[in-house]
Parts: structure tokens; sequence; C-alpha cells
């Protein structure tokens, strides 16, 4: 299940809620009966390997030999 970060407008309540996909997000702060807005951040992806990037899969030109 994902997580979602949730802050009060009002009290700046700030708390974490594992919710399914197709739940209805959360709209009433828990602490003050305020209005809720979700928090967005940054997520963090790491490409570990070969194959993620445009120049892994050009082929090396053949060794001129004179």
């Amino acid at each position: 299940m994902p997580t979602y970060q949730y802050a009060c407008s009002a009290c700046d309540h700030a708390f974490e809620a594992f919710q399914s996909f197709s739940d209805a997000p959360l709209s009433e702060c828990p602490e003050c009966k305020g209005e809720l807005r979700k928090v967005y951040s940054t997520v963090g992806i790491v490409f570990k390997g070969s194959g993620f990037y445009k120049t892994d899969s050009v082929s090396k030109p053949a060794a001129a030999s004179e």
C-alpha cells in the first residue's frame, strides 16, 4: 500500500497515512479538524547497471588499422 504525506493548513500538523489507490484522499485533520493537503516530495531513483543511458546501446566504432 502506498504511503501518503499530509499536512494541515490550519495547525501545520504533518503525518503519513497508508491508503489504497482506490481510497479517497483524507480531507480533515485529526488534530484540529482543519483542511488537509497532500505533501508531494521528490522520489530518488537510482539506475544501476548498463543499458539505461543512450550511450550504452551505441555500437563502438571499429579501430582503424594502419
